[in-house]
């Protein structure tokens, strides 16, 4: 593989919006809506704790992360891919790497069944989407 060739075949705004959507998503994810409140129990953060962390710093460092992710992504699904293949690589990354090695972590840190599913269904939920937006983009930007 030629990375010169690689790089310059990316498309820059899908790796973006797709990180932007992995970042939404993750606000609904762990929104009221979805699984805030059993989030909080099962990984032992209080709302005070929340409250009192740097928002800033986590939701900058989170959002940098996820560009980082989206960035990878894209190198691995390449610039010929659609929308049904990016799509399926971001999910057969997000299960068969993220899910299986957060799968390892949980055993050891003996966690709730709970809390391994709520985060690590979320990498695959938030990858698979990363995926769709980087296949179906094909217009360089």
């Amino acid at each position: 593989m030629d990375m010169q060739n690689a790089f310059q075949n990316l498309n820059w705004a899908a790796i973006i919006v797709a990180a932007v959507s992995a970042f939404a998503l993750g606000a609904l994810w762990y929104s009221p809506l979805l699984f805030s409140k059993r989030w909080m129990k099962e990984s032992g953060v209080s709302q005070e704790d929340a409250e009192n962390a740097n928002m800033v710093k986590t939701f900058g460092l989170a959002f940098m992360l996820s560009l980082v992710a989206s960035f990878f992504l894209a190198m691995f699904i390449g610039a010929d891919a659609g929308a049904g293949f990016g799509a399926l690589a971001g999910f057969m990354a997000g299960l068969g790497w993220v899910f299986t090695f957060m799968g390892i972590i949980y055993l050891f840190e003996q966690k709730s069944l709970a809390l391994f599913l709520i985060n690590s269904l979320y990498s695959v939920a938030a990858l698979t989407l990363m995926g769709f937006i980087i296949g179906v983009w094909k217009e360089k930007v």
